[in-house]
């Protein structure tokens, strides 16, 4: 047999985003994390704190909960992304037309190791990482050291990118 079909696909650092204005963000965001301990071939690696945001999108919508998780997968990234929009059904996600709107959950692949990915469903690194503060600071919390697949340190984004009302929540995630 080849050594090639010997070898288990190699796990890859993933960085998700996780947020949530509905249905008790808090709990989502919670939920979310205990479903994600249960990924097949994956294992959470760190959760950040939970965050408060303002929304980006309509202002008349509530604020956000926000957070960042680091799991380890062997998931491709498309079936990675399957099951994160799985959980996100399973917690009463309707998928609607209208952008940055309130959702009960939203689960982004932020990073996918060090791979960029364009494909109709999936791009990575997520087209807002840079510029999103709900997703920065969170994760600066777990990863202070990461630079990004363009070669730009994490670090040189947050001096660029104001908190805008960011504050961390006294809730945590258990995981």
């Amino acid at each position: 047999m080849p050594e090639q079909q010997l070898k288990q696909p190699a796990e890859q650092d993933v960085f998700l985003g996780l947020g949530a204005n509905l249905a008790n963000p808090v709990a989502q965001i919670q939920n979310a994390v205990a479903a994600l301990r249960q990924l097949p071939q994956s294992k959470l690696v760190a959760v950040s704190s939970l965050y408060g945001s303002k929304p980006m999108g309509p202002q008349d919508q509530p604020d956000y909960v926000n957070a960042v998780a680091k799991i380890s997968t062997g998931l491709t990234p498309l079936a990675l992304l399957d099951a994160l929009q799985q959980i996100e059904q399973q917690q009463g996600r309707q998928r609607k037309a209208e952008r940055w709107g309130p959702r009960s959950l939203d689960l982004d692949i932020l990073l996918y190791a060090s791979h960029t990915i364009a494909s109709e469903r999936l791009t990575v690194p997520h087209y807002g990482l840079a510029q999103r503060e709900f997703v920065l600071y969170p994760l600066a919390e777990i990863a202070p050291q990461l630079t990004l697949p363009c070669g730009t340190p994490l670090q040189a984004l947050l001096s660029k990118v104001p908190l805008n009302g960011l504050q961390k929540l006294g809730e945590t995630c258990s995981w």
